[in-house]
């Protein structure tokens, strides 16, 4: 019997195209979300879910990630010298949130093929969480990987986190057909990637928070992969559904994809508003501006 989920893959290989040029030094997951790169949110989010153990899957343009996550005893000297203890405080927290564990992914062969990268640090029986860069979901409260582990804990099954979108916007996402079995649970019985809004099945979208278990390597392992040669995350997990069951939970937050422009700014724009050193002075502009519009 699986008790606990302590361990986390992040995959963070990808290219961040949509961002170019912004991207072509900088990693998409290290822009600032108004003062913490938008992978710091992801690996709080998992810290606050019980994680202990973050494996990054990295490549050879992701230092920047490694970095951040690691001690800088220059910068640490030159707070202290300044007295900026609280500064400096935070900055030695970072390093401190989790095991961080690194694994290259030398060709960028999907996201499938990125977590299989990671396969040698799970042990046998142990389930894990998958959490993907683009996504930061707020809930301060009840983090979205939290509720994940609850269902994982009474279905003992792979659980996906799933957001009601319009059905207009259905063609843009992957989303589930299945049967609600509880409250916001439901038992998955097929996954259609980028359906037309006439034949969708629900307008349930796939977000990128995943519990599953070891048996994920198998389906990736026999998965077959796309006509450009990558091995796609989802379709193993469709493969996976053919041999056991998968469930998926509407969770209860407010997700910012920031993997697209317009994510990232209302992303900025409403943590901006909660930050308590811009709360009241951004509130202000944005009420002046919005005079202008």
């Amino acid at each position: 019997m699986i008790t606990k989920i302590t361990k986390a893959i992040i995959p963070v290989a990808g290219f961040g195209t949509r961002f170019l040029p912004a991207t072509k030094v900088q990693p998409k997951e290290m822009l600032p979300v108004v003062d913490k790169p938008v992978i710091q949110y992801i690996v709080e989010e998992a810290v606050k879910s019980g994680i202990k153990d973050i494996i990054f899957i990295t490549s050879q343009n992701k230092r920047a990630v490694e970095d951040h996550f690691d001690r800088n005893f220059e910068l640490e000297h030159i707070l202290k010298t300044k007295r900026k203890h609280a500064l400096l405080k935070k900055i030695q927290s970072i390093s401190t949130l989790a095991n961080f564990f690194y694994v290259r992914q030398q060709s960028p062969l999907g996201d499938g093929h990125a977590i299989l990268q990671a396969e040698k640090l799970i042990n046998k029986g142990e389930a894990f969480a998958v959490l993907f860069g683009d996504d930061i979901i707020y809930n301060p409260g009840n983090p979205c990987l939290k509720q994940l582990a609850e269902v994982f804990k009474k279905y003992e099954r792979a659980v996906i986190a799933l957001e009601e979108i319009p059905h207009k916007d259905v063609q843009h996402y992957g989303v589930i057909k299945g049967e609600k079995v509880g409250d916001a649970v439901y038992k998955i019985s097929g996954i259609v990637e980028k359906p037309s809004p006439r034949t969708a099945p629900s307008n349930l979208s796939i977000v990128g928070r995943y519990i599953v278990t070891r048996d994920i390597f198998d389906a990736l392992a026999k998965v077959k992969k796309s006509p450009s040669g990558e091995i796609r995350f989802s379709d193993a997990l469709g493969l996976l559904l053919k041999n056991q069951s998968v469930y998926g939970y509407q969770f209860e937050g407010k997700r910012y994809d920031c993997g697209a422009k317009l994510g990232f700014l209302k992303a900025t724009v409403d943590l901006a508003l909660m930050h308590e050193d811009l709360n009241g002075e951004f509130r202000s502009y944005l009420k002046q501006t919005a005079q202008l519009l």
